[in-house]
């Protein structure tokens, strides 16, 4: 098998965990077709992948396995990767084509769109967010709402890809994550972050928590969250007290993470508007849904929250401290939150991860069946257009 970009390394697996494996998880009627092919006499066919909706193409983890299973099985296969890994790829259009033994493919094509489906639209998601929000840093925290290791990997990569590809057009993007098993996607050795909620809990005080961190960890910039008795104002102010040094270097972080079922300290609707009539007056004087008023001015991380806590900083002189936000913040919010020009200097968000799981079903097609063009009715669009390949190279 070959591919011209990213480069696909072999991962190594005993060769019968694997058959079985491929076995066990794939559709019945594919494992049959391969013993039928096998029996009447095989072909070389062409499959196209695509999704019917924009992503952003995040092939890396099923090329990685399909080259190990093509190893494995002493097989070519070959990969004409029309979108390079980041490309924007339209609905309905191929984003790659796969040639080789049906015998020995036939049995693949279940894995191949798991692995490729979920990842690109995740991928699409975290662009979104990121060019939203392009002077903002994202920090991948998507590893407590996936369901296992694999889709922690993976939401982890499509973070890392969608990030670069923002990045391209001069966003931030996503600078790392929070945990190290999948750092690596970042080119980081590991994971950030400072303090859960349990550690204040168990300090007894925000104050306490900072102290018996930076105790624990002198040397690290510090994030403390904020919101655990409901004094995101007043405990900012004395974690800035305690630590002013680190304040004045702009080594001491705030997380705003008060949840929906109450506002901010000191904030109710109608102080929510009077904040945001002071900093961005035009972000409330048009048409807004429901949703995007709750982003604006209601309960929970709010632009008036976040602009309400850099005012206060800024008062007491703390202009150096940075905001960090979580809680939510998917692409309508950082949309809605860029419209306010909300002061946030970083996002931590899990919420990339697909909403519309039916959105991430990737298919595949058979368009060539020994060089012989020929697809079901309804799927001419996935034939190659004149011989033409590789549009994304």
């Amino acid at each position: 098998m070959n591919a011209d970009k990213p480069e696909f390394e072999a991962l190594e697996r005993p060769a019968a965990d694997v058959a079985a494996d491929i076995a066990a998880r794939t559709d019945s009627y594919f494992n049959r077709t391969r013993k039928i092919v096998e029996a009447f006499g095989d072909k070389r066919v062409t499959y196209a992948i695509f999704l019917r909706r924009p992503v952003i193409c995040a092939p890396r983890l099923m090329l990685n396995w399909l080259n190990m299973v093509a190893a494995l099985r002493g097989t070519e296969i070959d990969v004409d990767l029309i979108y390079r890994e980041g490309d924007w790829v339209g609905a309905g259009e191929p984003i790659v084509y796969l040639t080789g033994s049906l015998a020995r493919m036939s049995d693949l094509e279940t894995i191949l769109l798991q692995k490729i489906g979920p990842a690109s639209v995740a991928a699409h998601n975290a662009y979104q967010m990121a060019l939203s929000l392009p002077q903002v840093a994202f920090l991948a925290m998507e590893a407590r709402h996936c369901a296992g290791a694999e889709m922690q990997d993976m939401m982890s990569y499509a973070a890392s890809v969608g990030g670069d590809a923002a990045k391209k057009e001069g966003a931030k993007g996503f600078i790392g994550n929070a945990n190290d098993g999948t750092a690596h996607w970042f080119g980081a050795s590991h994971g950030y972050g400072t303090m859960p909620h349990s550690l204040i809990g168990y300090a007894g005080s925000t104050v306490r928590a900072a102290e018996m961190f930076r105790e624990t960890y002198p040397n690290q910039p510090m994030t403390v969250l904020v919101d655990y008795f409901g004094r995101e104002i007043s405990d900012s102010l004395a974690v800035c007290q305690r630590f002013p040094d680190m304040a004045m270097a702009g080594e001491l972080a705030f997380r705003l993470d008060t949840h929906g079922g109450r506002f901010l300290e000191g904030l109710d609707p109608a102080e929510s508007y009077a904040v945001l009539e002071r900093y961005a007056p035009g972000a409330i004087r048009r048409y807004r849904s429901e949703t995007e008023l709750r982003f604006l001015v209601g309960t929970g991380v709010s632009a008036a929250a976040i602009w309400r806590m850099r005012e206060t900083l800024d008062e007491a002189g703390y202009r150096k401290v940075r905001i960090v936000v979580s809680s939510g913040f998917g692409v309508e919010k950082c949309r809605v939150m860029a419209d306010a020009k909300a002061p946030i200097d970083v996002v931590g968000t899990g919420s990339f991860l697909p909403d519309l799981w039916h959105e991430t079903y990737a298919t595949a097609d058979i368009v060539e069946y020994d060089g012989v063009p020929m697809v079901k009715i309804g799927r001419e669009f996935l034939l190659r257009k004149n011989g033409a390949r590789k549009r994304g190279g």
